[in-house]
């Protein structure tokens, strides 16, 4: 047996689950305890499944298949060799495995799912799920196979090594099923009827995606606006655009919180004579409606994210009646597994998110306009010939076009699927995976931003006084910057600058710094940790 592992814990007795629970059990093995009314009302349900389990009425997947072979009937004693045939026949995803925190994010959102009694599992096999989350037994999850219809063909990974199949990361290493589960002293789980179902019937992947992708795109957002600002210091442009008489003179959704954001981040900077310009370019000028765009549509989608986690989405799904003895309730079949809501929040972020780089790319360009700036061309002190940052431009449009691909929405496509049974789906994770990977495209954006803005600040007020002068948030970066990279004095490979700007704003103590900077300032996005937003 393996050292004992240091655990968390969470009480499932308390207000509804957050995306900071979902991350907080996607970081290390967590223990789960569950009240004695949840304890009851599991029992309650699986009393039900037991009664129908030697009843006659049709239910599907304890006594009928799956999909296409609905219409075959599984006998009494086939019930429990059933449920093990139907893992098997269905580990069908495939790929690059999700991350270990990813799986272990699914494995603790079906656990907690599974915990509402809808599905009607029996205890001692949610027991097994709950001691793989607390002694460090993850299941390798293939990355692809999901249509957003349930996440079955990745969930019965998780299944599979419950049977002591598949394979389970265990103390930092993969291993097979069975081993891992040895090493954490655990057994392979014996299933009753519909218990295989019961595991892999949910939408478990998709939640834990979504609230692993909406955390770092919160972390991105809030280094977008620190970085906007700082661009803002750096051009000199006219800050009273943030004035919040202006947001509420057209509360559009979002542009009052990102309206004060903005007025944090440039907080005790250099104001420019506000007869300099009467009009900035659109790119700052439409700050504080485009974050706010995206803020809104961020919102959305924790909220769509929150409900499924919270929800009881099995299919069939089990109804205890309350008033009735051992075994009275109901099981029917639902479609509570679908997840249109994720998959059309994910793409409108994915739109809200080109709108945010096309924006960004535009402030990098006019940062190295001499004849908008007033300061060097290209941000070059020498002149000349000197292409100061002018090449890192084709860079910007390289991210720009990647990002600007990736919004395309992945919610509208659908194959019939099972004998053309399944024939509609949302494409959930999809959307995320994308999402998620605009989000790490729009991070090298935003570093190239914040190198091209130092540049320029340092130009604008002198390397000395650039940090104090240009506010709160562009002075942190500044320093930020310039322990990463030197001024630009002539031309060099500013490649690898962009790379060390980048590893610095991205490391986990910029990032918390640059939270604690909003965390006064009310927004979807403010204060260090989800539970205090």
């Amino acid at each position: 047996m393996s050292a004992p592992v240091r655990e968390q814990g969470l009480a499932l007795d308390g207000p509804p689950l957050t995306i900071a629970d979902v991350v907080r059990a996607a970081r290390a093995p967590l223990r789960l305890t569950l009240s004695d009314d949840i304890r009851a009302r599991m029992a309650a349900t699986r009393a039900v499944v037991d009664a129908h389990a030697a009843g006659e009425t049709p239910v599907y997947g304890l006594n009928t298949g799956l999909g296409g072979n609905l219409g075959h009937r599984i006998t009494p004693g086939e019930m429990a060799a059933f449920q093990e045939q139907m893992i098997r026949g269905r580990v069908v995803g495939i790929g690059e495995p999700l991350p270990v925190e990813t799986a272990r994010a699914a494995l603790f959102c079906r656990t907690v799912a599974l915990a509402r009694g809808g599905a009607g599992i029996s205890p001692h096999v949610h027991d097994l799920m709950i001691e793989m989350l607390a002694r460090d037994v993850t299941p390798v999850v293939p990355g692809r196979g999901s249509i957003g219809a349930g996440d079955l063909a990745l969930l019965m990974a998780i299944a599979d090594v419950m049977i002591g199949r598949g394979l389970a990361v265990h103390g930092g290493r993969a291993m097979p099923g069975a081993e891992a589960l040895a090493a954490a002293g655990l057994e392979p789980a014996r299933l009753g009827p519909k218990d295989g179902l019961a595991i892999g019937n949910g939408s478990a992947v998709t939640v834990a995606m979504a609230a692993l992708a909406l955390d770092r795109l919160r972390d991105t957002l809030a280094l977008h606006v620190s970085t906007a600002a700082f661009a803002c210091a750096g051009y000199g442009a006219n800050p009273r655009i943030f004035d919040e008489r202006f947001a509420d003179a057209r509360p559009a959704a979002g542009q009052r919180e990102a309206a004060a954001l903005f007025r944090r981040a440039l907080k005790g900077g250099t104001r420019e004579s506000a007869t300099a310009r009467v009009q900035d370019a659109l790119s700052f000028r439409t700050l504080a409606p485009v974050t706010g765009t995206m803020l809104a549509a961020f919102d959305a989608a924790r909220a769509a994210v929150e409900v499924e986690l919270n929800a009881t989405a099995d299919n069939p799904l089990v109804l205890p009646d309350d008033s009735g003895g051992a075994g009275a309730g109901e099981i029917h079949s639902t479609a509570n597994f679908h997840t249109p809501a994720i998959a059309l929040a994910f793409d409108t972020l994915a739109i809200a998110m080109t709108h945010l780089a096309t924006a960004s790319a535009q402030r990098t360009i006019k940062l190295m306009t001499g004849r908008l700036t007033g300061l060097p061309n290209y941000l070059s002190p020498v002149g000349g010939a000197s292409a100061g940052l002018v090449p890192m431009q084709k860079t910007v449009a390289a991210l720009h076009a990647e990002i600007r691909l990736k919004a395309e929405p992945a919610s509208l496509d659908a194959l019939a699927v099972s004998d053309t049974v399944e024939d509609v789906a949302p494409q959930s994770p999809l959307t995320i995976r994308k999402l998620d990977e605009q989000t790490a495209l729009a991070r090298w954006l935003i570093a190239i931003e914040a190198l091209v803005a130092a540049q320029a600040a340092d130009l604008r007020f002198g390397a000395e006084d650039a940090a104090a002068r240009a506010g709160a948030a562009g002075g942190m970066l500044h320093r930020i910057v310039r322990a990463a990279c030197p001024t630009l004095t002539g031309d060099r490979e500013t490649g690898p600058d962009a790379d060390a700007v980048h590893a610095a704003l991205w490391r986990a103590d910029t990032v918390a710094a640059i939270h604690d900077l909003f965390a006064d300032t009310p927004s979807p996005i403010s204060g260090r940790g989800w539970e205090e937003t």
